[in-house]
C-alpha cells in the first residue's frame, strides 16, 4: 500500500440523480455522515464535481462525476509515530486488520504515550506514504491478543461503529479458563460496573451496564477448559469478569483471578475470529488467527 494518496469516494450521477444537491447525493448514495461531510468542504481537494471544487448546494447533472476526500486533512494526526511491530492480515484503502501481539496496547495513556499499536501504526503510514489516520473501531486489552480492525478515516470508522454488536460485525474469542463453566454452554447476562476503590477493575453490578457473553466449552483437562466466547456488548474486562463471575476467572489473570508468570505471563485471551462488513463497499469480509503458542500450551 506504499505511497497510498488521500482515499476518495467517487460516484457518477445517473439520469434519476441529476438535479439533486452534491450535500443529499454525499449523504443517501455515498452514505457520509453530516460530520463527516463539515470536516471535508472546507478542503481545496474536499468535493470536487468534474475535477473542480464544489459546495454542498450545488446541483448536478447527469454523467457528471462527483468525488469527495474521506481522508483526514494532512498532518491532523497527533499520534506519535514510533517504528514497532505489526502484523497485519488485511489492508485496503478504508482499513486495516491486525494480528496483536499479546502486552502491546491499544492507546496511548499515562505512561504508554508512544509505544502503543496506534504508535506503530502511525509510524507505518508515515513510512510508506499511507495518507491515513489511526481510528481504532474496536478495543482489546493490553494482555489480549488476536484480530482487532482499525479504519483509516472517520467516514470507515464511523460505518464500521454502527456495524459493532449487531450480527454484521462478530467477533469470537478463545480463552483459557481455571476450572470447567457448567453448564458447558450458555448465556451470562450479567450488568458491569466499576468496582470500588480501583481505576480499573469492573465487577457484576446490579445498578451497571448490561452485558451479556455467550459461551461454549471446546475441550476440558487437568482442570482447565478452552472456552469459545462471543460478545452481545462490550464492555471493558467483559469476558475475563463474566468467566471470573462463573467460578472459572481466565488462567493468568491478575486482576480477577491468579496470576502466574510461570504458567503464562498475561490473561489467556485471544481474538480468534472476526467478520464484519466493508464500510464502503459493504462485502462480506472475515480473519481468523489460531490460538497463540503461549494460550495452547496450557490445554
Amino acid at each position: 500500500m506504499a505511497g497510498e494518496g488521500p482515499r476518495r469516494l467517487e460516484l457518477t450521477v445517473t439520469a434519476e440523480m441529476a438535479g439533486e444537491k452534491i450535500d443529499t447525493l454525499l449523504r443517501r448514495e455515498l452514505h457520509l455522515s453530516g460530520t463527516v461531510i463539515r470536516r471535508v468542504k472546507w478542503l481545496e481537494d474536499g468535493i470536487l464535481l468534474d475535477g473542480v471544487r464544489a459546495i454542498t448546494g450545488q446541483r448536478v447533472g447527469a454523467g457528471q462525476r462527483l468525488s469527495v476526500r474521506v481522508a483526514d486533512p494532512d498532518h491532523k494526526g497527533v499520534m506519535i509515530p514510533t517504528p514497532g511491530p505489526l502484523d497485519i492480515v488485511y489492508e485496503d484503502g478504508d482499513l486495516l486488520v491486525l494480528n496483536k501481539a499479546p502486552g502491546v496496547p491499544v492507546h496511548p495513556g499515562p505512561g504508554h504515550y508512544s509505544d502503543t499499536l496506534c504508535n506503530f501504526i502511525a509510524y507505518y503510514y508515515k513510512n510508506a506514504g499511507i495518507t491515513a489516520d489511526v481510528h481504532p473501531v474496536q478495543r482489546l486489552d493490553r494482555g489480549t491478543s488476536g484480530l482487532m480492525v482499525v479504519a483509516k478515516h472517520p467516514h470507515a470508522q464511523e460505518r464500521l461503529k454502527r456495524q459493532l454488536h449487531t450480527p454484521a460485525f462478530r467477533r469470537v474469542y478463545l480463552a483459557v479458563t481455571d476450572g470447567v463453566p457448567e453448564p458447558p454452554e450458555g448465556v451470562v447476562d450479567a450488568p458491569l460496573g466499576r468496582a470500588p476503590g480501583s481505576l480499573v477493575a469492573r465487577r457484576v453490578d446490579p445498578d451497571g451496564q448490561r452485558a451479556v457473553t455467550r459461551y461454549r466449552v471446546l475441550r476440558a483437562g487437568q482442570g482447565r477448559a478452552l472456552v469459545e466466547l462471543e460478545l452481545d456488548t462490550g464492555r471493558t474486562h467483559q469476558i475475563r469478569v463474566h468467566m471470573a463471575h462463573l467460578g472459572c476467572p481466565l488462567t493468568g489473570d491478575f486482576l480477577y483471578g491468579t496470576e502466574d508468570p510461570g504458567l503464562i505471563s498475561r490473561p489467556a485471551l485471544h481474538s480468534a475470529r472476526l467478520s464484519l462488513l466493508h464500510p464502503v463497499t459493504g462485502a462480506p469480509l472475515s480473519w481468523e488467527q489460531p490460538l497463540p503458542a503461549d494460550m495452547a500450551r496450557l490445554v
